[in-house]
C-alpha cells in the first residue's frame, strides 16, 4: 500500500483532496494538509452524514471517507494537490449505499465467478459561456458540426490541455473530436479495470470542469442542455476477462465473434434495460435525449428501443467488433460508479440465468424501427 505521507514528501504534495461521489453523482471532498494525511489514511476524513447526500438523517453519526491510496492522482493543473477516491464508512461498517462501495460489492461478485470486468467510457461534454446559457464559441453554428476541424481547433487550448493531462496521468488518451452538437466535445482514453475506469470517469468530470474554468468557460455533462441539439451521451464499452487479464472471455466463435458468456451478458442487458434506465438516465433531463425528436444535425445518436446490432449506432447496444459491447443508453448525468455497478449486475444476472438477447437487428432504428418486422 502507498504511504500517503511519504508520497506527499516525494511528490511535493501540500494538500490531499479526499473525495467521494454521492448518490446524485456529485463529488464531495475535504482538503487535507499533507501533515495530517497519515491519520486520515488510517481513519478517514469526517463528514456530517446528513450533508453527504447519501440518504441519511440529521441524527446519523459522522461518516468517514477512507481514502484508497491506490487511486492517488496529482492534479496536473495544480500538482501541489492530490486527489483520492474514498470509500465511505459509518460506525465501523461500510455505507452500503455509497456508490463506490456498491460497485466494489458487484465487482466482488464478478471476481467470485471468475470474471475481471473491464470498461471504457465516452463522456461527452459541452463548453459553455460562464453563465451557462449558450455555447462558448459564437462561430460554432454549422448544422452538422460533428468532426468540424475549424471548431475543434478554436477550442484547441482547452482540449489539448485536458488531453495532455490524461497522457501525463498514464490514461492513454488516443483521440479527441468535436461532437455532433455545436459546442460539444468527446475525448477518448484506454479502457481499464472497471473500478479504475469509474475513478477516472469521476476525476475526468472534475478535470474538464476545472480546466474549462481556467479558460473562462463552463463545462457541462448535462444530458440535454439545448433543445434541438444532440445531447451528452456516456457510452460504456464492456468486456469480461480472465482473472489474470490474459484472456478476453467475451471473444468467441459465435455471432459477431462473441462467446456464449458474452451473449448471455448481452441478454441480461436486454432483459433489465427498463430498470437500468433509472441509473443510466437518472434525471428528467435524460428523457429529453433518449427517444427524442430529430436534432438539427439529423440524428439524436441516442437509442429509442431496447435492441442490439452489429456496428450500427441506432441501437441500444452496438457490437463494434469481437469481444466487447458498447452500451449507448447512458448519458452525462449517470453516476460513474452506480452506472458501472448496475450494468455489471444486469450482465452477471444474464450469465447466471443464461439469458437470450433475442435476435440481432440490422435496420436503421431511427428510420425503420417503427415498421413491422
Amino acid at each position: 500500500m502507498i504511504d500517503l505521507a511519504t508520497y506527499a514528501a516525494e511528490h511535493g504534495v501540500r494538500y490531499f483532496m479526499i473525495s467521494f461521489t454521492d448518490l446524485f453523482g456529485a463529488q464531495r471532498a475535504k482538503l487535507v494538509p499533507a501533515a495530517a494525511i497519515g491519520e486520515m489514511q488510517a481513519e478517514g476524513a469526517g463528514f456530517a452524514g446528513f450533508a453527504t447526500h447519501l440518504d441519511m438523517s440529521p441524527a446519523d453519526p459522522d461518516m468517514l471517507a477512507v481514502p484508497d491510496a491506490g487511486s492517488v492522482t496529482q492534479l496536473p493543473w495544480k500538482p501541489e494537490v492530490a486527489w483520492l477516491a474514498a470509500d465511505c464508512v459509518m460506525a465501523g461498517a461500510e455505507v452500503a449505499q455509497a456508490p463506490r462501495n456498491v460497485l466494489r460489492r458487484v465487482l466482488a461478485r464478478a471476481a467470485a465467478a471468475g470474471f475481471r470486468p473491464m470498461a471504457g467510457v465516452e463522456a461527452e461534454y459541452f463548453l459553455l459561456t460562464p453563465s451557462g446559457d449558450a455555447i462558448s464559441d459564437p462561430f460554432d453554428v454549422a448544422e452538422k458540426p460533428c468532426y468540424d476541424q475549424q471548431a475543434v481547433m478554436r477550442r484547441y487550448d482547452v482540449v489539448a490541455e485536458i488531453c495532455d493531462h490524461m497522457a501525463a496521468l498514464g490514461w492513454g488518451p488516443y483521440q479527441n473530436d468535436h461532437e455532433d452538437a455545436n459546442g460539444q466535445f468527446e475525448m477518448n482514453w484506454q479502457f481499464s479495470d472497471m473500478l479504475v475506469t469509474a475513478d477516472r470517469h469521476s476525476f475526468f468530470k472534475f478535470m474538464v470542469k476545472s480546466v474549462a474554468e481556467r479558460h473562462g468557460m463552463r463545462a457541462t455533462f448535462m444530458p440535454k442542455p439545448f433543445p434541438g441539439l444532440t445531447g451528452n451521451g456516456c457510452h460504456i464499452h464492456l468486456s469480461l476477462w480472465s482473472p489474470d487479464g490474459a484472456e478476453n472471455l467475451f471473444e468467441g466463435t459465435g455471432e459477431l465473434g462473441l462467446s456464449q458468456a458474452a451473449m448471455h451478458f448481452l441478454g441480461g442487458l436486454m432483459a433489465h434495460a427498463p430498470a437500468l434506465s433509472a441509473i443510466t438516465n437518472p434525471v428528467v433531463n435524460s428523457y429529453k435525449r433518449v427517444n427524442a425528436p430529430v436534432t438539427v444535425s439529423g440524428a439524436t445518436w441516442a437509442p429509442n428501443t431496447i435492441s442490439w446490432a452489429g456496428n450500427n449506432r441506432t441501437h441500444m447496444v452496438r457490437v463494434p467488433g469481437p469481444g466487447r459491447f458498447e452500451l449507448r443508453l447512458a448519458d452525462g448525468a449517470a453516476n460513474p460508479y452506480l452506472v458501472q455497478a448496475a450494468v455489471l449486475a444486469a450482465g452477471l444476472a444474464g450469465i447466471e440465468g443464461q439469458a437470450d438477447p433475442g435476435p440481432r437487428l440490422g435496420v436503421d432504428m431511427y428510420a425503420e424501427g417503427h415498421l413491422p418486422g
